[in-house]
């Protein structure tokens, strides 16, 4: 098995379920950051929001972000979908709605023309699982895989 097709393998195990990332976007020169609820599924990150938010409306004008989440990260380019209800949208919207069964319909109102999914096209990314690193350019489809130990002296800090 390649390097890259490991590395993908890693990646959905580790994120194919409801995560928490951070997500950051840009306004201008200003940064904004904020915690997003994600679910990884080929190749990139979805996001259940509202158009209106800031994060989508700075998306739209600089599409480049950044996900980051203890030493997991990623940047990519973000896309507005658009609504849940299209039907381009209703392969991922039924993923979505188990993995995030929890809280979806609780949180989000698909009655709403303003609810929409983004996803996050992944550029590159760093990652780890099992004392293995991943260090990943999705773009040119290459991983690099080395030994890593999660050790942070808290001493330190």
């Amino acid at each position: 098995m390649s390097e890259f097709k490991e590395s993908l393998e890693v990646l959905e195990a580790l994120f194919a379920k409801d995560c928490q990332f951070a997500l950051a976007t840009v306004s201008g020169e200003t940064p904004s950051v904020r915690i997003v609820d994600t679910f990884y599924d080929d190749g990139g990150f979805y996001i259940v929001t509202h158009a209106k938010t800031r994060k989508v409306i700075e998306l739209m004008s600089s599409p480049n972000v950044a996900l980051c989440h203890d030493l997991y990260r990623f940047s990519g380019t973000a896309i507005n979908l658009g609504h849940p209800l299209k039907e381009v949208n209703l392969k991922i919207r039924e993923k979505l709605t188990k993995v995030f069964a929890p809280w979806y319909f609780a949180h989000n109102d698909e009655n709403d023309e303003h609810m929409c999914f983004v996803k996050v096209d992944l550029k590159d990314g760093f990652y780890y699982k099992d004392g293995r690193g991943y260090k990943v350019d999705f773009l040119n489809q290459v991983a690099k895989i080395f030994p890593f130990d999660f050790d942070i002296d808290e001493t330190v800090l």
